[in-house]
């Protein structure tokens, strides 16, 4: 048995995690290291977890999620109302609960549980010749409740990533081109009524800056233009480890969170950045192979999901530190600092290695 599990095992996503949570304590490190600060040691304390936790789901039967999809995504959604009523405001938003040894983010957990009920409505559903928007009101419906929930946190960027990850897996059940098409002009023409009146002021403000950074170089246009001054500033080969200028001389904002990459490309130059987006790419494609030879229905749209995430939220954030989109406030896996985040990136990729270890042992 034990012989059997080594060689079904899948080293290869094992070995790209490794990499980056080793790439991202040093990253880091260099981040926090002229503030004293020991977030290093934390993320590190974190990660051990997060990889006890994988341990556990590896040698846990994916399919007991199918079980469980609905009432693991109705305590979800309990935990956002609670972020509502009770959560601490930071930064002006209300996005964690404190649980006294740690910040648990309900949002974080959904991007996950929303994939688990996905994947189980769609293995249970069959629509022959693709699904119309009538046969996608109940998926629409569950994304539609946390997406509500988290947006008033306000979180518009976990909002935005939980609408990809869901039109990713729509995607992949195959809807009708007529529905697509519906679908696109609606949310076109939605876009200038949610810019208005759905978003609030700050938020308005990001999407101008994102326009024009330059409009308020000191005040709202200061994170993405000094993100910009350190990507670039990394040149071809970087400036080396703890001598980013940007980040050692604290010109860059949120440099340990949203902002990591731009640590990363400072200090490692375009070589660095070369060789992280392979990596990224590669668990994205083992991610999909895994999801193309999975042993059933509902676990291939689960490894899908679970690679949609780890796409959708690396897109994101270095659109975001490069200046192609705006400011939401997306982590980027395994590098950004924050336990929740580790944990649930550790959660997905057990989930990954589930799916295809049972590929082949059952």
């Amino acid at each position: 048995m034990r012989k059997r599990f080594l060689s079904n095992f899948n080293f290869s996503l094992f070995s790209v995690v490794i990499f980056l949570c080793v790439v991202g304590i040093f990253n880091l490190f260099s981040a926090t290291y002229r503030g004293g600060g020991e977030q290093y040691l934390n993320q590190m304390y974190w990660m051990l977890g997060g990889m006890g936790i994988m341990t556990i789901l590896v040698f846990l039967d994916y399919r007991i999620f199918e079980r469980f999809a609905y009432p693991l995504y109705i305590i979800n959604i309990i935990l956002l109302l609670a972020v509502l009523v009770i959560g601490p405001k930071i930064y002006g938003a209300r996005r964690w609960i404190n649980l006294g040894f740690f910040m648990l983010q309900p949002s974080e957990l959904m991007k996950i549980v929303l994939v688990f009920v996905l994947a189980k409505f769609f293995h249970e559903d069959h629509a022959a010749g693709g699904y119309t928007l009538r046969r996608l009101f109940v998926p629409l419906v569950l994304l539609g409740i946390p997406a509500a929930l988290i947006v008033v946190e306000p979180d518009l960027g976990t909002t935005l990533l939980i609408s990809f990850v869901a039109a990713s897996i729509f995607m992949f059940v195959k809807v009708r081109w007529q529905s697509l098409m519906i679908i696109a002009i609606v949310a076109a023409l939605a876009v200038p009524l949610a810019y208005e009146f759905g978003l609030k002021e700050y938020q308005r403000d990001r999407v101008k800056t994102f326009l024009d950074p330059s409009r308020d170089p000191r005040g709202k246009g200061y994170h993405a233009l000094q993100s910009i001054i350190a990507v670039g500033s990394g040149k071809l080969r970087g400036k080396g480890h703890l001598k980013g200028s940007q980040t050692q001389l604290a010109f860059l904002p949120e440099q340990h969170t949203d902002f990591i990459f731009s640590v990363f490309a400072e200090e490692h130059g375009f070589v660095g950045i070369l060789v992280l987006l392979i990596v990224y790419a590669s668990m994205i494609l083992i991610g999909l192979d895994i999801s193309r030879h999975a042993k059933d229905k509902f676990g291939a749209i689960l490894a899908l999901g679970m690679t949609a995430i780890f796409f959708w939220q690396a897109f994101v954030n270095i659109g975001m530190v490069i200046g192609v989109m705006p400011v939401v406030g997306i982590t980027l896996p395994f590098l950004s600092y924050g336990g929740s985040s580790i944990i649930i990136s550790m959660v997905g990729i057990g989930i990954l290695l589930s799916v295809h270890l049972r590929r082949f042992m059952f």
